[in-house]
């Protein structure tokens, strides 16, 4: 990826993660900020709103730093497997462990006397079903073999990149971090193949502009992503 396209994938995640933050901060605590609208309170809004867009920029920063370092085991484990069939066998095993995880430690951690563990599996829930849809389109924007480690990313990178909140088992931060989360997670997974060849497409240029075009690998110029 060129220089170029990397700073427009950092500050587009960047925004992402802010409008997702106020938006759902404002929905998930509408209890504790009602009284700013009702009242007309304009300070108190905009100074609740612009806190929430830093703390989503806090939560894009994190998702991108989780993102770009799955990037690199992903290639470790192609390296480590010799086989795409393999590797992403290993990564829906870990994809269950997490899930199961999810909602039996909370469970085992917080749950009070007589709590049922039903409430338990909603967080686990939203998270597969929004890993699924976002692997889905993936799928259908790339090739199959990227199905699985586009769910990995959207649930375990993200449980990993949640990890923070989830100790301390705040309900408004735990949805506020993990919409957020998954937002920035599901755009730079949908945006990755595009970025790549666009950037391809650039150096092509500059190399076709340079007079040696012969120069590019017909493999490479024609390589499908693997996520």
């Amino acid at each position: 990826m060129t220089s170029r396209n990397w700073v427009k994938l950092f500050m587009t995640t960047l925004l992402i993660g802010g409008l997702t933050t106020a938006i759902v901060g404002f929905i998930v605590r509408w209890n504790e900020f009602q009284p700013y609208f009702t009242e007309f309170r304009i300070i108190d809004i905009l100074s609740t709103t612009i806190w929430l867009i830093v703390m989503g920029f806090l939560f894009s920063v994190i998702s991108q730093m989780g993102f770009f370092a799955y990037l690199t085991v992903h290639r470790f484990g192609l390296g480590i497997f010799k086989s795409v069939s393999l590797w992403n066998a290993v990564q829906a095993v870990l994809i269950l462990f997490a899930l199961f995880d999810l909602v039996y430690l909370r469970y085992v951690n917080f749950a009070k006397t007589g709590d049922t563990i039903l409430p338990y599996f909603l967080p686990a829930v939203i998270l597969l079903l929004g890993g699924l849809i976002v692997a889905w389109f993936k799928l259908k924007q790339t090739n199959q073999s990227a199905f699985i480690p586009a769910l990995f990313v959207m649930i375990v990178v993200t449980l990993v990149e949640w990890v923070p909140v989830l100790r301390v088992n705040e309900k408004s931060w735990l949805y506020l971090m993990m919409f957020a989360l998954m937002a920035c997670n599901a755009y730079q997974l949908l945006i990755l193949h595009k970025l790549n060849s666009r950037s391809e497409q650039d150096r092509q240029k500059r190399v076709l502009q340079s007079g040696a075009a012969n120069d590019i690998p017909k493999n490479k110029m024609n390589k499908k992503p693997s996520i």
